[in-house]
């Protein structure tokens, strides 16, 4: 399991099931790929504090270039242009931490009534200061932490330690806000739950046809936009 598997199943089981049963997996959109790509010139920035914005800049701008080269995404160039932005923009944010023990680093947790784990990779962690901050890119600021974030930043902070400062820092090309997780242990909890039933609902059948009779998707729904309603129609019939 992961955090976003996790999430999926909660959020849109029909979508669940056609890339993580089905193995049907949708296209990455221009948005996710400026994620990544802010996230390497973000990670080279805060591993060398003497780096230029520059240099930084331009690790994001290769990284992103060479994810999007086959991409038929309209965005791809206004997406583009946004990158330097969310650099500075988190790099302000995240340099006065100093440089991070970890990046990337792998976690696993596995809580009693699982049958497999839940993994995942927390973006950075300050081991000497006990904190670890999840990087996330988006159109707008929220003024909280977004509850699938909290589930999934809840995970590193349990992973790695008790008493972590667990945190969630927010970038837009304009504005930035970090968050502290509060509730660790709920929404651990609530993880652990929806894994649960996953594991509960994938025992169901070995049958790929009968997750489909179970499950029926919202074609009004983001998740279900684009080329992934026309398979809506080729496996659920609707």
């Amino acid at each position: 399991h992961s955090p976003s598997s996790l999430n999926l199943f909660c959020a849109s089981p029909s979508m669940f099931v056609l890339e993580r049963i089905m193995g049907i997996r949708q296209p990455v959109g221009a948005p996710a790929h400026r994620g990544t790509a802010v996230e390497d010139g973000v990670t080279a920035g805060l591993m060398d504090p003497t780096k230029p914005l520059d240099d930084c800049y331009a690790v994001a701008i290769k990284k992103y270039d060479a994810i999007t080269a086959l991409s038929g995404d309209k965005r791809r160039e206004e997406y583009r242009d946004t990158i330097p932005a969310m650099v500075k923009t988190a790099l302000e944010e995240l340099r006065p931490y100093g440089v991070p023990s970890h990046c990337q680093q792998f976690v696993e947790w596995k809580p009693d009534g699982l049958k497999y784990p839940i993994v995942g990779y927390l973006d950075y962690r300050w081991e000497h200061h006990g904190i670890v901050v999840d990087l996330k890119t988006t159109g707008a600021l929220p003024s909280s932490i977004k509850i699938p974030h909290a589930r999934q930043v809840s995970l590193y902070a349990t992973a790695t330690g008790d008493n972590v400062d667990a945190r969630l820092t927010y970038v837009t090309p304009k504005k930035r806000a970090t968050y502290q997780l509060e509730n660790t242990r709920e929404h651990l909890n609530a993880l652990h739950q929806i894994a649960l039933r996953c594991e509960a609902f994938l025992e169901l059948s070995d049958d790929l046809a009968f997750f489909t009779s179970v499950t029926c998707p919202d074609v009004e729904s983001f998740y279900w936009g684009g080329p992934a309603r026309q398979l809506a129609f080729e496996h659920w019939k609707i």
